[in-house]
């Protein structure tokens, strides 16, 4: 048989041919010994009928082979957890099958015959595996179910619904678990929360949700692993409300949820700042038989600070002591730790330190950071400087941010050239500064007027592998604007936009705003137009200061012009945040006096 050449053809083996009688035009037999891949020869005896092929030539031969046994038939009983293990005789079936549905389509009704009363589950499951090819083993499915009354069993299913998840054919996938219902296959446990994962890491909640409505429908119960794996997913992508939804509809489907699935609900309402609902749920736990545990107190505790909620946050450490089963640990403290320091409150942060020592719970690195930044921003520099010191006591190493939080401090009280030394101490110890520790030092310094010392600064920040921002070179860029040396300032921005980082609002306006000063008009307008072409939408502060300038100038036609364009770039940038999300881009020149 002529066969045409696939990108992926089965892998089948070739017997010897043994043939026991001359041509004839109607009917061949030939002796076929065959070895298989188990090292037994076999013999049978193939019977050759004409097919037509659409892949082959107008009319072929293909042999069936008459094994003179009797084939296994039947379904696998439902909830059967073993594969049965295909025989020899059975096995080179496989392949005669795989061959005809893969180069002999369509097959007359000899063929369909004599498959449909020898084709068994166990059989079809192989045919799937040998074929290689999930996209051919669900035609296969397909052209079997159209034309046989036979039913594929759970692992047939079972195989094409995981090799095409893994390929991330979720249409495909929900096809198949479509058939395998039809079928009378209900999943277990572990098929269905392979799938709800896979549908939730693609994205594809919906479909998700889908499922689980589906099989709940059909009386199989949906574990409780499975419905959280899918909600945790859920926040993760920040579909928090999603997620909520989707436990309030599982409540009506005695569904009862545990520890965790408050954990991850908890923790989703406390990050997107929704913690009085977070703490609905965490009051909700006991009536359902379900008890907090250290993370669900540490997920609470940090969202009620974070939401300067401190003494509701100590009030719950609180209660985690007065527990005889669960005790607070490093980040329970430092959660509240980290409350009173954002308010300033060191007095408290302080103790609440001694107290954590006290109960013999170790502070660590975090803890101790946390400490020295609430210091350094209330200008006390004396305890943040005990606070460094008394890492060590603790075996705690002083990272990246434990130096910037000190450099912040100093730099708060004025004393910029401590800050300094702290930066050569960084490089002793091989500690590489962060795009903070470069941002803090800069503004520091331009606030000093040393604009020279931030550019070697800038300089030395171009050499790093970071990632810089609009607001370490501002401060820069508005120093050397307001000493008048706009060359400079204008070689800084183009050093921005080579690294990638564009120039913001408040980068345009300090240029157009130091032109104007140096009475360079023409070019205050040429940067509010690339302001504009850009799609970065001025302020009131940038038009007014430029149409400021130009009415001193003597242009109010141009300063009429400026308004007149900002007006309506404004009131279209709005419009089109709103429909797209999007800044608008708008590319207009603007009259100069000539």
């Amino acid at each position: 048989m002529k066969i045409k050449e696939f990108n992926q053809k089965p892998n089948f083996e070739s017997g010897v041919p043994n043939t026991k009688s001359g041509h004839s035009d109607q009917v061949e037999s030939f002796g076929y010994l065959i070895w298989p891949r188990y090292g037994v020869g076999l013999q049978m005896t193939l019977f050759s009928f004409t097919t037509r092929a659409s892949r082959v030539r107008a009319a072929s031969k293909v042999f069936i082979p008459d094994f003179h046994i009797q084939f296994h038939g039947g379904t696998h009983p439902q909830g059967c957890n073993e594969v049965k293990v295909v025989q020899k005789h059975e096995a080179w079936f496989v392949k005669v099958v795989c061959t005809l549905f893969v180069y002999s389509q369509p097959l007359d009704d000899f063929c369909l015959c004599y498959l449909s009363k020898n084709l068994s589950p166990l059989i079809e499951f192989e045919v799937v595996k040998w074929l290689n090819n999930p996209a051919l083993g669900l035609k296969f499915l397909e052209f079997s179910r159209l034309n046989f009354d036979i039913t594929h069993s759970f692992w047939t299913y079972n195989l094409l619904l995981r090799s095409f998840c893994h390929m991330g054919l979720h249409d495909s996938a929900k096809l198949v678990f479509d058939y395998m219902r039809v079928d009378g296959h209900l999943p277990d446990g572990t098929m269905l929360g392979f799938m709800i994962s896979f549908f939730g890491r693609a994205g594809e909640f919906g479909l998700a949700k889908k499922l689980l409505a589906e099989v709940q429908s059909d009386e199989v119960v949906v574990s409780i692993f499975a419905l959280n794996n899918l909600l945790n997913m859920m926040v993760k992508e920040n579909k928090v409300e999603e997620a909520v939804s989707l436990y309030r509809e599982n409540l009506v489907s005695n569904l009862y949820p545990d520890t965790w699935t408050f954990n991850i609900l908890i923790r989703g309402l406390c990050r997107v700042g929704k913690v009085d609902q977070a703490f609905e749920f965490f009051n909700d736990m006991r009536s359902f038989g379900c008890f907090p545990d250290i993370i669900t107190y540490n997920t609470i505790i940090n969202g009620l600070c974070r939401a300067n909620e401190v003494d509701r946050g100590h009030n719950l450490l609180s209660e985690i002591k007065s527990r005889d089963d669960c005790s607070p640990d490093v980040v329970t403290y430092t959660s509240v730790i980290s409350g009173y320091c954002k308010l300033g409150k060191m007095e408290e942060a302080s103790a609440l330190l001694d107290e954590m020592i006290c109960s013999g719970t170790a502070p660590s690195v975090v803890t101790f950071n946390v400490l020295i930044d609430g210091f350094g921003k209330v200008g006390d520099m004396v305890s943040a400087k005990s606070m460094y010191e008394k890492m060590v006591s603790f075996g705690c190493i002083a990272d990246v941010v434990t130096f910037t939080s000190l450099i912040d401090g100093y730099c708060r009280i004025g004393d910029v050239n401590q800050s300094l030394q702290l930066w050569n101490a960084m490089k002793v110890r091989n500690i590489y500064p962060n795009v903070y520790t470069f941002a803090i030092t800069i503004n520091a310094l331009c606030k000093e007027n040393r604009q020279n010392e931030a550019r070697e600064f800038l300089r030395e920040l171009q050499g790093r592998n970071i990632v810089p921002k609009p607001f370490i070179f501002n401060p820069v860029i508005d120093g050397f604007c307001k000493a008048g040396n706009l060359d400079e300032a204008n070689l800084i921005v183009v050093e921005m936009e080579e690294k990638k980082c564009h120039p913001d609002k408040v980068t345009y306006t300090i240029l157009i705003i130091g032109h104007c000063m140096k009475g360079r008009m023409l070019e205050a307008i040429s940067i509010f137009n690339k302001m504009l072409s850009v799609g970065c939408t001025p302020d009131d502060i940038t038009v007014q200061s430029l149409v400021s300038c130009l009415l001193k100038a003597g242009m109010p036609n141009e300063a009429s012009c400026i308004t007149a364009i900002a007006s309506q770039d404004m009131k279209l940038s709005s419009s089109s945040s709103l429909e797209n999300n999007t800044p608008l881009r708008i590319n207009r020149g603007v009259p100069v006096a000539a």
